[in-house]
């Protein structure tokens, strides 16, 4: 399914489930509807922009596509505190789905800037 056993791609789609498990938890459980669709729009577009990359055209394409799936794994960390602070999300489910979204935000993040170093950008 994926590409070469790509991590990043594993870990974007593993982060996704827990997103659609989490949105259909926040409209049973919560009623909440609003903020959770943000969440399942900005969390689940993780991966699917990094399988586009895996796909890219060049290199300058495939940086372009993992700057924008490090906006959307900002954006997600963002709808995750946003819940919590909130009270719609506990402790333990913030700390636990948080910590999945700080490690992408890490890996992007470094995907990035390795290869804007290696493009001299």
């Amino acid at each position: 399914m994926f590409k070469n056993n790509n991590v990043t791609q594993q870990k974007t789609y593993a982060f996704a489930i827990r997103i659609v498990n989490l949105y259909r938890y926040m409209c049973k459980e919560q009623y909440e509807y609003i903020l959770s669709k943000q969440l399942l729009r900005s969390g689940t577009a993780v991966g699917a922009i990094v399988s586009e990359g895996v796909h890219a055209q060049s290199r300058a394409d495939f940086l372009n596509k993992m700057n924008v799936a490090l906006k959307e794994a900002q954006e997600s960390e963002f709808w995750i505190r946003l819940l919590h602070d909130t009270d719609y999300l506990t402790d333990e489910m913030f700390e636990s789905i948080h910590e999945d979204c700080v490690e992408i935000v890490k890996l992007l993040t470094s995907i990035v800037k390795t290869l804007k170093d290696s493009m001299g950008k």
